[in-house]
């Protein structure tokens, strides 16, 4: 098995992508109020994410790394197509729902998305571009796991109490995340030739640091949003009194 092999069976048994939060979602089981705070607290995600991944790009010394962050930076910021912008596809969605983009900029982040945020940032601008990439890896290789958890839950939610919600933003990465996948095997392979025949000892743990760190932050963000299912009910109980 691969280095490669390796790190992709680390991602996908991680609790970033098995946790009661995302099961929960997958069956659409979630208040209002609880979606309601998924959505604003993810797009804390879809804005700010460019910005990390150009302070990645801008860290980056080997040219064919930065190729290959280059495709995935580009194609967050639309491939061309200014109105195919992730963020602005994400926009919709939160207008298709009822909800204020200004509310949902200008709202504090939680805790625990706070701390993946500025988590992400930290590592993908790690003066370690090895640990940087890691990071890098473990996202984009937890995604189509994460998306096929949404999806089937918006759906749900779609047909049955949000039949405006536009979906676009998920459907479109979900078809998008398999390139994004073949981009980092293909940095984690220039990485290896610019090494030589592959990374060094301390370079391999330095990326398996950046892997593992990043989903330990993904997990906390999703364990923050489930912590909020039971002040949500106590809320419907105070009202319902």
């Amino acid at each position: 098995m691969t280095f490669h092999d390796d790190m992709r069976r680390l991602v996908t048994t991680h609790g970033a992508v098995n946790n009661r939060y995302l099961r929960r979602f997958q069956c659409g089981d979630l208040s209002d109020q609880e979606f309601r705070t998924f959505a604003i607290e993810f797009y804390n995600f879809a804005r700010f994410f460019p910005q990390i991944l150009a302070s990645q790009l801008v860290n980056t010394e080997d040219e064919r790394v930065a190729d290959e962050l280059t495709n995935v930076l580009y194609s967050e910021l639309g491939g061309g197509n200014p109105r195919h912008r992730h963020e602005l596809l994400y926009r919709n969605f939160l207008q298709s729902i009822g909800i204020d983009v200004h509310l949902a900029m200008t709202k504090p982040m939680l805790p625990s998305t706070r701390a993946y945020i500025e988590g992400m940032q930290r590592l993908y601008s790690d003066n370690n571009h090895a640990r940087a990439l890691g990071a890098s890896f473990g996202l984009e290789n937890m995604a189509i796991t994460m998306w096929d958890h949404l999806i089937p839950g918006l759906t749900i939610l779609k047909t049955s109490r949000y039949p405006d919600m536009d979906m676009t933003y998920f459907t479109f990465h979900r078809e998008l995340e398999s390139t994004h996948e073949r981009a980092m095997e293909q940095a984690v392979a220039a990485a290896e030739q610019t090494a030589g025949t592959s990374l060094s000892a301390e370079d391999r743990a330095a990326f398996q640091e950046g892997v593992m760190a990043v989903l330990n932050y993904l997990e906390g963000f999703w364990l923050g949003l489930d912590s909020r299912r039971d002040e949500a009910a106590l809320e419907a109980q105070c009202h319902a009194a």
